[in-house]
């Protein structure tokens, strides 16, 4: 789950993170009592959304007066802001955040993630703030420092001065990095965090190390211990579909591709989606329904894959372990008979009830294309979409 940076900032002040003083709004009225509060004389107005990139693309404003703030809060709530992490259809600003300006000395990069190659809280740290860290990785990887933290002793004070030297810091700047690296990591850990980025990280003409901008998302399988952090899910950042499926249990996340997909188990549906590429195709979601799914959630599920008007063709590949393929069957029924089926689709059944899952299908009165294995039924989905013609008559919708 992510949250908006206002937000993430507000959780780690509470765990000792510096960061500078600012208020949320969501007009224009509440922008300018924030930026009477906060007194200036310099503010900064940044737009929130759940993507990177918004100073680019004008979605973060320095100002230096009331009337600037009114200008920019005008300016920038209401717009469709495009950065490179949107997509060019860009997000609506609904919330801007008001924050104080500060004498910036350099800028530095920091972050924390979950390394799954040693299986450690890594912390990454770069002289290179405000730069994407993926390019000072092609481009500078010798500015990037990294720390391993073994889980058994915790990030330690000799982590923390590694890192501080590593970026040029000196005297009370070291000790500083310490205890905000050390409150950092405390966040992290306990609020079961994905990853914590800190870009840019400022020294300030007093020395002070300050969080200018920062970006929390959290392991959402860890979210029922933090019903706090779950609170601040905002919906209308999230795709509508996710959202539904989440709602029913489902693991979908909407992909760029044209067939889509419905599967049992996250790596069974990995290797359906790399089959598609293989044959020619892409897929148009990620869509695993789990092992102990009922028939209203896969009537759900093949309701959100119907939903994207970009799906040309649905490729059904169950293997019934724990899930059973007559279960499947009675939810491709019930759906296709709820919403109107208009593009082809192909089902590959195997395993527990395998026989009594195709039988449904075949009585159904469905056009529906069985498939043999895997292979077989990429194949056929990607030939049908490729060619243009519907199994239903006519031409492919």
């Amino acid at each position: 789950m992510n949250i908006h940076e206002y937000q993430a900032k507000s959780l780690l002040a509470q765990y000792g993170v510096t960061v500078p003083k600012g208020q949320v709004a969501f007009n224009v009225e509440q922008a300018m009592a924030a930026a009477r509060d906060l007194g200036g004389p310099v503010w900064v107005v940044k737009a929130q959304i759940h993507a990177g990139g918004r100073g680019k693309g004008g979605g973060v404003k320095v100002v230096d007066s009331l009337e600037k703030v009114e200008q920019a809060a005008s300016e920038i709530l209401g717009m469709r802001l495009v950065t490179h992490q949107t997509g060019p259809a860009g997000k609506e600003v609904k919330r801007i955040y008001i924050e104080d300006g500060c004498d910036i000395a350099c800028e530095l990069y920091l972050g924390m993630l979950v390394d799954r190659a040693s299986s450690r809280v890594t912390v990454i740290a770069s002289t290179e703030g405000g730069m994407e860290i993926e390019e000072v990785a092609a481009s500078a990887p010798e500015k990037i420092i990294k720390a391993a933290i073994d889980p058994a002793i915790g990030l330690q004070p000799f982590h923390a001065r590694k890192l501080a030297f590593g970026l040029g810091l000196t005297d009370n700047q070291v000790r500083s990095a310490i205890a905000f690296l050390s409150a950092m990591y405390k966040a992290f850990t306990e609020l079961d965090a994905s990853m914590v980025e800190i870009n840019p990280l400022v020294v300030t003409g007093d020395g002070e190390l300050l969080a200018l901008d920062a970006k929390m998302n959290f392991d959402s399988n860890g979210l029922f211990r933090h019903p706090q952090v779950e609170e601040l899910r905002d919906l209308d950042e999230e795709d509508p579909a996710e959202v539904e499926a989440s709602e029913h249990e489902l693991n979908y996340i909407k992909l760029d591709g044209s067939i889509g997909c419905m599967v049992n188990g996250a790596g069974l549906a990995m290797a359906t989606m790399d089959i598609i590429e293989l044959y020619g195709s892409s897929p148009a979601n990620f869509l695993d329904v789990g092992g102990g799914a009922t028939a209203e959630r896969v009537t759900a599920a093949f309701k959100i894959i119907l939903s994207d008007p970009n799906v040309k063709g649905i490729l059904v590949n169950i293997f019934g372990g724990i899930m059973r393929c007559d279960v499947i069957a009675e939810g491709i029924v019930a759906a296709a008979k709820e919403v109107v089926l208009d593009v082809p689709l192909v089902v590959r059944l195997e395993g527990t009830n395998v026989e009594q899952g195709k039988a449904i299908l075949a009585d159904s009165g469905l056009p529906i294309v069985s498939a043999d294995n895997l292979g077989d039924a990429a194949e056929k989905v990607v030939k049908i979409v490729k060619s243009g013609k519907s199994i239903f008559g006519g031409e492919a919708a």
